[in-house]
C-alpha cells in the first residue's frame, strides 16, 4: 500500500492516471478536460488504449513522458509503484468499456491508488460486491462518473426535496431518450457503438446500461427514495442487435410512490434529453439535462417558479458547483469537473488525515455503482420474467 506526499497535498496539483480514453475516445477526453478545469490536476501517464501502439500515441498527443506511458494496466501500476511518493500518480480515472472497468479498479485500489471510474461500474451484481469489499479494505477515495448530479440545479432539486418543499414525494417520471443507435452503426465500425452493443464488452444491459442507469441514479439523487419492485420491458429494435435499445420500465418506491423510466437509444429526432419530472403532494420539480441552467418549481394553483443557477437563493452545494456568474451558460463539462472537484477535495483530506465535509463527499460512489448493477440485473430479470412485478435485487 502507498501513502503518497503529504506536506503539499493541501495545495499542489494532483498527478493523475489514466486507464483508456486513447485516440478518438469521446469520454476520455471529456475526463482529461473535466478533470483539468479548476486547475487542481495534471495528467501525468497512462495507458491509454488495449493496442499499445496506440497507447503510446496518446502520450505523444498529451506531451508526456515517455516513461509514464504503458502498454497495459499491470506495467502502469508497476511502473507507478516503483516510483517516490513524490512522482507517483494521486489518483486513476478508468474510461475503458464497460467490461474492464471491474480488474482496473481492483487492481489500482489493491496497489493503495485512489479511483474514478466510469459507469457502469462493473459488468455484473458480483463484481460490483467485491469491488465495493476492495474499497472498504483500501480506505482510498472511489468515485463514479454519474456526471448528471453534479449540475448546479441538480443539486438544488436535491435540497428542495430533503427541506420538504415537494412534500411527500409521489410520482417521478424520468426519461432518457437519444437516437444515435436508430440504424446498426455498429456494422460500419463505430467505434463507440461497436462496443456498447456488444455483451462481453457492455455486460447484459445495452441502453440500459448506457444511459438507463444514469435516469435511475438521477431519479434516486434528487429524491432519495429507493426501489422496491419494477416491471420491465426490454427491446432490440434494431434487427440483430443482441442488447437493447429501449428500456420502459414501471418503478414501485418503498415509500409507496410510483415511477415512470424511459430511456431510449432509436427515439427518432431525440439528442440528450434526459429529463426528470418530480411531483410531491405540497409541490413539484422539472429539469431537462438539454437545458441545464434551470429548475421549473410549481405548486397547485401557484404561478410557474423558474430557478436559475448561479443566483444567491440556491442551496450551498448548488452554490459550489457554479463557477461564472449567472445568465452565462454552464453545463456538460462543469458538471464532469464538479464530481471531479469533490472527488479530489476527499482525496486531499485524506492525504492530511482529515475528514471530508459533506459538500465535498457529494459525489457518487461504489454505493452508487452497486445500485447501478442491482438495477440492470432487476430489469433484466423482470424483463424475462413472465411475473408482473420484480422484487428488486439487493
Amino acid at each position: 500500500m502507498i501513502e503518497g506526499s503529504k506536506a503539499d497535498a493541501g495545495t499542489r496539483r494532483l498527478r493523475m492516471g489514466m486507464v483508456g480514453g486513447g485516440p478518438g475516445a469521446f469520454i476520455g477526453d471529456v475526463h482529461r478536460k473535466a478533470a483539468r478545469l479548476d486547475g487542481q490536476v495534471e495528467i501525468v501517464g497512462g495507458a491509454f488504449d488495449i493496442d499499445p501502439a496506440k497507447s503510446h500515441e496518446m502520450g505523444r498527443i498529451l506531451n508526456l513522458e515517455a516513461k509514464r506511458v504503458h502498454d497495459n494496466y499491470e506495467k502502469m501500476i508497476e511502473a507507478e509503484l516503483a516510483l517516490s511518493a513524490e512522482e507517483r500518480i494521486d489518483f486513476v480515472s478508468i474510461t475503458t468499456p464497460n467490461n474492464w472497468h471491474f480488474p482496473v479498479a481492483k487492481a489500482f485500489l489493491e496497489a493503495g491508488f485512489n479511483v474514478i471510474c466510469e459507469k457502469p461500474m462493473t459488468m455484473d451484481v458480483r463484481e460490483a460486491l467485491e469491488l465495493k469489499r476492495v474499497v472498504e479494505r483500501s480506505g482510498k477515495v472511489f468515485a463514479l462518473l454519474h456526471n448528471y448530479t453534479g449540475y448546479p440545479m441538480v443539486k438544488h432539486a436535491r435540497w428542495m426535496v430533503r427541506e420538504g418543499k415537494l412534500g411527500r414525494v409521489q410520482k417521478v417520471v424520468v426519461e432518457y431518450p437519444q437516437d444515435w443507435l436508430l440504424k446498426r452503426i455498429e456494422l460500419e465500425g463505430q467505434q463507440q457503438a461497436s462496443w456498447r452493443t456488444d455483451p462481453k464488452q457492455a455486460g447484459a444491459g445495452g441502453c440500459l446500461g448506457d444511459i438507463g442507469t444514469h435516469a435511475e441514479n438521477l431519479a434516486h439523487y434528487i429524491t432519495g427514495l429507493d426501489i422496491e419492485e419494477l416491471s420491465a420491458d426490454l427491446t432490440s429494435f434494431a434487427r440483430g442487435r443482441l442488447l437493447d435499445d429501449d428500456v420502459n420500465v414501471l418503478l414501485r418506491y418503498e415509500n409507496g410512490a410510483k415511477g415512470v423510466l424511459h430511456s431510449s437509444q432509436i427515439s427518432t429526432g431525440e439528442e440528450n434529453n434526459l429529463n426528470i419530472r418530480v411531483w410531491g403532494t405540497e409541490g413539484a420539480l422539472r429539469w431537462h439535462q438539454e437545458n441545464p441552467n434551470y429548475l421549473y418549481y410549481y405548486q397547485q394553483g401557484e404561478p410557474v417558479q423558474i430557478l436559475r443557477r448561479g443566483n444567491g437563493y440556491i442551496c450551498e452545494a448548488g452554490k459550489r458547483a457554479t463557477r461564472i456568474p449567472t445568465g452565462h451558460p454552464e453545463a456538460f463539462l462543469e458538471a464532469f469537473a464538479n464530481i471531479y472537484m469533490n472527488a479530489i477535495a476527499t482525496m486531499r483530506a485524506a492525504m492530511v488525515g482529515e475528514e471530508a465535509s459533506e459538500l465535498e463527499r457529494d459525489f457518487p460512489t461504489v454505493d452508487d455503482g452497486l445500485e447501478g448493477m442491482q438495477f440492470i440485473e432487476t430489469v433484466v430479470a423482470s424483463s424475462k420474467s413472465k411475473e408482473k412485478w420484480e422484487r428488486f435485487h439487493r
